[in-house]
C-alpha cells in the first residue's frame, strides 16, 4: 500500500514532452511525473493521485477532497486522541 497525495494540475511542461506537470498541492507547486498514468493526456485543472513525485492515476474533485481529509485525520496530534485523563509519551 502507498500512500497518496492529491494535487490540482497548474500547467503542463512543454519542454518535457507533455511527460512532467506543474502540481499544486496545498498552495506547494511542483513538478510531477506523468509517465506512469494510463493516460497522460492531463489537462490544467484535473486532479491526480500523486505518490514520490509520480502521478499514478487522475482522480476527480471529490475523490481529491476524501483523500486530503484521510491525509488531515492521519496527521492529528495523537495527545487531542487521548481520552480525559490519559497521557501519552
Amino acid at each position: 500500500m502507498c500512500l497518496g497525495i492529491p494535487g490540482k494540475v497548474v500547467r503542463i511542461l512543454d519542454d518535457h514532452e507533455g511527460m512532467l506537470a506543474l502540481v499544486d498541492v496545498l498552495g506547494a507547486q511542483r513538478p510531477i511525473n506523468l509517465g506512469m498514468l494510463e493516460n497522460t493526456a492531463v489537462e490544467p485543472g484535473q486532479w491526480v493521485l500523486i505518490h514520490m513525485g509520480f502521478a499514478l492515476e487522475s482522480i476527480d474533485e471529490t475523490a481529491a477532497e476524501k483523500a486530503m481529509s484521510g491525509l488531515e485525520m492521519m496527521g492529528q496530534n495523537r495527545e487531542s486522541e487521548a481520552p480525559p485523563g490519559n497521557s501519552r509519551v
